[in-house]
């Protein structure tokens, strides 16, 4: 049986919740302790040796609690993801599917939380956000539980990035929406410096943990079966039903999400397009790898490469 989306299974699910980009000055952040195997410190990295990680605020607990907990930077492909993993355990605990199957709270349903953290950190609210730790994952959730960095050569999350803020986000400062592709590449929150910090940082602090995962899209991209297999295995399912398996790649192929996002069938703002009729505004847009040279210059692919210089070599993307 394949995987349907009805109404019933949307019902009482929770909008996403969404935050504002308010006007605010940068405040500095961490230069984690990190693997031995870090590279020279990064010439974008904002540094403060007393910053820790800390979430006082309401939404920790919208941040706690989780068996697994994904982290990404924008735009890395976590809704593709997202929809296959709610899909495969959705139909393997006989649910009708929803992108958060943990409002059934059943038994050895995994809870997974999906955060920005440092970036949103970092991007989003003002600055009593950022002392309160608004968007930060507790670092006692990252000791405990799974975690799981999925990644994306930050050149091709920079360019879909832009077009969410300039073409989709209607919380998007009218200042931001106003910048061009160029100017946006050198944004020092919103551009291809902030992406490669945050990346390092999360692998400097994160790395050396026995419950660390590195996930690169590009690999999920060319072997999907494969790579999907393994993450379920971190996940704690070695064994997955194959049927149920075979569903759940083909409910969440790109062309299918875009589908169901431009019939409007996903009643939730995670996968709602900004504008119908332009393809660029929609959640799930391309997925193309290696799509950022259709829409940066010679000379700003030429910045973004000399930018990838800072990128951890760990992560396996080279300039």
């Amino acid at each position: 049986m394949a995987i349907e989306i009805t109404s019933e299974s949307l019902a009482g699910a929770q909008p996403e919740p969404t935050a504002d980009y308010k006007e605010s000055p940068l405040v500095a952040v961490s230069d984690f302790s990190g693997s031995s195997q870090r590279i020279s410190r990064s010439r974008f990295r904002l540094t403060n040796s007393t910053w820790t990680r800390r979430n006082f605020s309401s939404r920790a607990r919208e941040l706690s609690g989780g068996d697994a907990i994904i982290l990404s930077i924008p735009k890395s492909g976590r809704t593709w993801l997202r929809a296959f993993l709610c899909a495969y355990f959705c139909r393997r605990f006989g649910l009708e599917f929803t992108l958060r199957p943990g409002r059934y709270a059943l038994p050895g349903l995994p809870r997974i939380v999906f955060s920005h953290d440092l970036f949103e950190h970092r991007t989003k609210g003002d600055r009593w956000d950022r002392v309160r730790g608004k968007y930060l994952v507790p670092r006692r959730e990252l000791k405990r539980a799974k975690i799981i960095l999925l990644a994306r050569d930050p050149r091709d999350c920079f360019v879909s990035l832009y077009l969410q803020l300039t073409r989709r986000d209607p919380n998007a400062p009218v200042k931001l929406k106003q910048k061009t592709v160029s100017e946006m590449l050198r944004d020092e929150k919103f551009g291809m410096g902030a992406i490669i910090s945050a990346m390092n940082d999360w692998l400097n602090e994160l790395s050396q943990r026995d419950n660390f995962t590195l996930v690169r899209y590009e690999a999920l991209r060319a072997s999907p079966a494969e790579h999907f297999r393994d993450l379920l295995a971190v996940l704690g399912e070695s064994q997955p039903d194959g049927t149920i398996f075979q569903d759940a790649l083909e409910f969440s192929r790109f062309e299918n999400m875009q589908k169901l996002e431009a019939a409007g069938a996903f009643d939730s703002k995670i996968l709602h397009p900004g504008d119908v009729r332009d393809p660029e505004s929609f959640k799930v847009r391309r997925g193309k790898i290696g799509g950022y040279r259709e829409y940066l210059s010679a000379e700003d692919q030429q910045f973004a490469a000399d930018a990838m210089r800072e990128l951890d070599r760990r992560f396996g993307y080279t300039g």
